[in-house]
């Protein structure tokens, strides 16, 4: 149904535009995501898009099924085309408070940028850049910092919200900082599992291998995923499948092929 705003023209949903443009909405999602698009949201999270994001979303279909360009490719052609491509609300705020989150850590411990890159294996100028929210940080990355700091990769995202048993979509807390990769906590509270939805791009990756203290368990919905344990297994994961393995084992991942990847991530004991 189209929506209108007095005076700001008609407003689609998002099930208006995947109709209008012979698309499904996880992959209007995914576009969304990897920052093609970025629709407005109604007070209960609901997505609205404008008439000319639908028309911007009928030349990224067309880039992708006529000129056959990956969705990498078709970022770079509209990035030269209409100057650098501007960084979500959401991972503008996260990169922010991820960065003082940073800062207080290492300032708290009265240690330089060089001590502490040099104590979680990060570069100096990469650190830097982290504490004044200029680059965004992948979830291994995120990791490192958490298990050198002593804390969570939760914590890099702010307050933890008020406790509760039932957790409606549009309340779960947003862990995302990288463009393809979105990533919602299931669960409020003090609990001994760490539940999350993952959605992930095609070709986004954990951004190098990573392990910490616990077990964990994996469940995809749809898509295809792989992940490497300790370099030496290897699993491919698709629609139906599982996978529980220790968090004490280095693990990467990654997603092959063109299509999202959506998983139930559950961490024990909550070391997320």
């Amino acid at each position: 149904m189209i929506r209108r705003v007095a005076d700001i023209g008609p407003r689609f949903s998002i099930s208006d535009v995947a109709r209008i443009l012979d698309l499904s909405a996880s992959t209007l999602r995914m576009w969304e995501n990897l920052g093609l698009v970025d629709p407005q949201r109604t007070p209960g999270g609901r997505r609205l898009y404008t008439a000319s994001q639908v028309e911007h979303l009928k030349y990224v279909s067309r880039l992708r099924d006529e000129n056959k360009l990956s969705i990498e490719a078709i970022r770079l052609k509209i990035a030269g085309k209409d100057g650098p491509r501007r960084t979500s609300v959401l991972q503008s705020s996260s990169a922010a408070s991820i960065a003082r989150h940073l800062r207080r850590l290492r300032q708290s411990r009265n240690m330089t940028l060089a001590e502490a890159a040099e104590g979680c294996g990060l570069s100096v100028s990469f650190l830097s850049s982290l504490e004044r929210g200029q680059v965004n940080a992948s979830l291994a990355t995120l990791q490192k910092l958490a298990v050198f700091y002593g804390t969570n990769v939760l914590s890099f995202f702010g307050s933890a919200k008020k406790p509760r048993k039932l957790v409606r979509p549009r309340d779960r807390p947003q862990l995302s900082n990288e463009p393809g990769v979105n990533i919602e906590l299931l669960s409020m509270g003090t609990h001994v599992m760490e539940p999350h939805l993952y959605r992930l791009a095609p070709g986004t990756s954990s951004g190098g291998a990573y392990f910490h203290h616990g077990e964990e368990f994996i469940f995809v919905l749809s898509g295809c995923f792989e992940i490497w344990l300790d370099e030496v297994e290897h699993y491919r994961i698709e629609k139906g499948d599982s996978l529980y393995f220790s968090s004490s084992q280095t693990h990467r991942w990654s997603v092959p092929g063109e299509q999202e990847a959506v998983l139930v991530w559950v961490n024990t004991p909550p070391t997320f």
